[in-house]
């Protein structure tokens, strides 16, 4: 047995007790009393070595903790994260059961559980302890470290229910705490705890309270790092504040030159509305005064005309652009006069700049109005005259009319509609959509008693009359009833195509067609009675011109047919008999005539129609016409 086993158990990292065993043997083998003594010697040695060593290992891991806290520290980032990291490695360099962090609540004038680690009790984690009591209390008021091996015991501390049974329901015996100070101001304790009795070494509390230096840096680092943010934030706040403030004055600005811009070129209502939509997103509604549609861009969507009436009357007492749900709402006016409502559905919130910019746009739509009723007003004159003239024939002269209809943009030498359109609406409101209307088409207008005539391009009476009956009527809010003659390209016919426009107007009215557009030739057997062209043939074609044009071509009887089909009172029996055919027969030469003018040809309404173009076609054939 040498002394050599010793190195051996120090090279293993053996337990004390493993130190006794080379003793042990060295009696039972009954080595020489020297012997004994030099390994007794040896084995002091030994252990102190092993001591010093474990001394040494200790202290190394306290120092790499004391580093990584310190790496931890100077990346900070989440100080949470930090303290979390310095409560865990306090736990285990002390080889506590539990550690935690309180922090000091100078309002309250306690201290509170911040952080803990190993804990299994909620009362204790959510545990406040009042200055001065219990150890973290007392460690918290006097900025002292304090140390009980067995805490429940302990009379130096001030014990409270609320404590006492946090700290059983835990299970703590041994603390120790120790304060984290920032100057001479306390701001909370770091601790450690065994839930068996334990002393702690005076190492330990140097160890912890190292610790609780470094807590309280993180703390006050992230204190500033927090003001400092703050900071940042309060002067980005500040710096956006004022290039918002100067990107709206701007945005503002442009808004005002492109409306400005507009009204120069000549550009409408419904291209300042498209600037004000371009600009602030969302639909924009630019209604009448009396809440009817001039222009719309963007989605504006159904309008409550009770809640934009109550919004707009709300705008004009208070002479600024109002809200009412999610629309914005800002009424046009001329001194006492409104002029109409603009309607804003924003597509987000809408900015003091933004109700700048619709007040803006509401201004120069209003002195849109103005200038466009002022030009209607002036060129309705003008169109009124010369169209009375050719109305009445007054002026003889076609060169003389010519030359004024050219003032005003109107060619008399190409195919023009004769419209003649009666309602029961504000007349002021027809004249002036009639001037507006005939402006834009190049044509001319006048009134009448209750009509309102028009004199408009194009070679299609019946289209233009349902057309001016749809907008004419919508812009009155009323049914509006159009005749319509034509197309006319000699200014004697003027006169003519007028009274034929009326007839036809009588005529739908007659017929309980109020509210519809059409012209003589629409009209059936009826335009012929009405028009003053009397178009036999195209009456002829348009009404039994299929079935004529069937029997040319294929050699068949459909007329003879249905002349007798009529003739026998639509009996299929007594037509067959009369024209010596079978009645299958009969069913399948109507069941022909179906497919060629439709299904409907029966009704009392077509049968006439047809009843008459087929007396008017043998007439027609007996005649050689």
């Amino acid at each position: 047995m040498t002394c050599a086993v010793f190195l051996e158990l120090l090279a293993r990292e053996a337990s004390p007790v493993e130190f006794e065993a080379p003793l042990l043997e060295a009696r039972a083998a009954a080595v020489p009393a020297e012997v004994l003594e030099e390994l007794e010697r040896t084995k002091l040695a030994a252990l102190r070595v092993r001591t010093l060593l474990e001394r040494r290992a200790r202290r190394e891991a306290e120092l790499s903790a004391l580093f990584d806290t310190a790496s931890d520290l100077a990346a900070l980032r989440d100080v949470d994260a930090v303290l979390e990291a310095i409560v865990r490695r306090a736990r285990r360099l002390l080889h506590a059961d539990i550690s935690y962090m309180t922090l000091n609540d100078d309002e309250r004038g306690d201290t509170y559980m911040r952080i803990t680690d190993g804990s299994v009790s909620a009362a204790f984690r959510a545990l406040r302890l009042p200055m001065g009591a219990g150890l973290g209390g007392l460690v918290a008021q006097t900025a002292t470290p304090y140390t009980s091996a067995s805490y429940p015991a302990d009379g130096r501390f001030r014990h409270t229910t609320d404590i006492d049974t946090a700290v059983n329901e835990e299970g703590l015996v041994a603390i120790l705490g120790v304060p984290m100070r920032l100057g001479t101001r306390v701001i909370g304790v770091l601790m450690a705890a065994n839930r068996s009795a334990r002393p702690f070494a005076q190492e330990e509390v140097t160890l912890l309270a190292s610790l609780a230096a470094h807590a309280a840096i993180a703390l006050d680092n992230a204190r500033l790092l927090e003001e400092t943010r703050t900071a940042l934030d309060e002067l980005s706040a500040a710096n956006e504040l004022i290039q918002a403030r100067s990107a709206g004055v701007e945005r503002a600005a442009q808004a005002h030159d492109r409306m400005t811009a507009l009204v120069v070129r000549g550009g409408g209502v419904e291209d300042v509305a498209a600037v004000v939509i371009d600009v602030l997103g969302g639909g924009l509604a630019v209604l009448d005064a009396d809440g009817r549609r001039l222009a719309a861009v963007g989605p504006v969507g159904e309008l409550d005309e009770a809640e934009v009436a109550i919004a707009a009357g709300a705008s004009r007492s208070l002479g600024r652009t109002v809200q009412r749900g999610e629309l914005w709402v800002t009424s046009m006016a001329a001194g006492a006069e409104t002029l109409g409502i603009l309607v804003l559905r924003p597509p987000g919130e809408v900015s003091a700049t933004d109700q700048r910019i619709l007040e803006r746009a509401a201004l120069v739509t209003a002195l849109l109005l103005l200038f466009r009723r002022s030009v209607a007003e002036a060129e309705g004159r003008v169109r009124g005259e010369l169209l009375d003239d050719l109305l009445t024939g007054r002026v003889t002269d076609p060169e003389a009319l010519s030359s004024r209809a050219r003032l005003v943009g109107v060619d008399l030498a190409s195919p023009h509609v004769l419209v003649v359109a009666r309602h029961s609406g504000d007349r002021q409101r027809a004249a002036f959509w009639a001037a507006s209307h005939a402006a834009v088409e190049h044509g001319l207008v006048a009134a009448r008693g209750g009509e309102t005539i028009l004199l408009l391009p194009g070679g299609d009476p019946g289209t233009t009359a349902r057309r001016v009956a749809k907008e004419l009527g919508a812009s009155l809010g009323t049914a509006t009833t159009v005749g319509a003659a034509g197309p006319v390209v000699d200014t004697a016919a003027v006169a003519d195509a007028y009274r034929e426009a009326q007839r036809c107007a009588e005529a739908l009215l007659s017929l309980g067609r109020c509210g519809d557009g059409a012209s003589s030739d629409e009209l059936g057997f009826v335009g012929l009675l009405i028009g003053d062209s009397r178009d036999v043939a195209g009456f002829l074609s348009g009404v039994l011109g299929a079935v004529l044009d069937y029997d040319e071509r294929r050699g068949t009887a459909l007329v003879q047919t249905l002349e007798t089909y009529f003739g026998a009172g639509g009996s299929l029996s007594k037509a067959a008999e009369r024209l010596h055919i079978h009645v299958n027969t009969v069913t399948q030469r109507l069941d022909r005539v179906s497919q060629l003018l439709g299904g409907d040809w029966q009704s009392p309404e077509r049968a006439l129609e047809l009843q008459l173009a087929l007396r008017l076609n043998r007439l027609r054939t007996a005649t050689g016409d």
